[in-house]
């Protein structure tokens, strides 16, 4: 099954970083992609520019409208994302844990669906609902 892991820090914190620091952060996650890539996990992925970079695009009565920045103010931004091949949803946490960023702020891991051309449920259900068991708070 497919899950999307994204990445999400206080950008605050990472402008603080040495250059030094900065770089052996990246070569961690490089490190991390070409490790899941080689166990069958890393479908694909990529760390994404700051929220100062980001548009917000809005369609209503059929008119498009852009604010600048990010949709919303909050403590940690959306720094990157990976997509996982993962059994379960215990084995993309455990997956999720081993990315370097999760140090620094939090990794949501959440299960794709499918598309249908029909017999999508409402809310993006789709009838599903993820293996695993929530309650788990160890994962190794």
């Amino acid at each position: 099954m497919k899950y999307l892991a994204l990445v999400y820090y206080d950008e605050k914190v990472m402008e603080r970083m040495s250059q030094q620091e900065w770089d052996v952060l990246n070569r961690e996650c490089m490190e991390c992609v070409a490790s899941l890539t080689a166990n069958g996990h890393f479908i694909t992925g990529s760390p994404l520019l700051p929220t100062s970079s980001a548009t917000t695009v809005r369609m209503r009565d059929n008119r498009i409208t852009t604010t600048d920045g990010p949709f919303a103010e909050t403590k940690e931004q959306l720094a990157g994302f990976y997509m996982l091949e993962a059994r379960d949803l215990n084995e993309a946490i455990a997956l999720a844990g081993k990315i370097p960023p999760a140090r620094y702020g939090s990794i949501e891991v959440r299960p794709t669906r499918e598309l249908r051309e029909e017999g999508n449920q409402a809310g993006g259900n789709a009838g599903t609902k993820p293996t695993g068991n929530r309650a788990l708070t160890d994962h190794q």
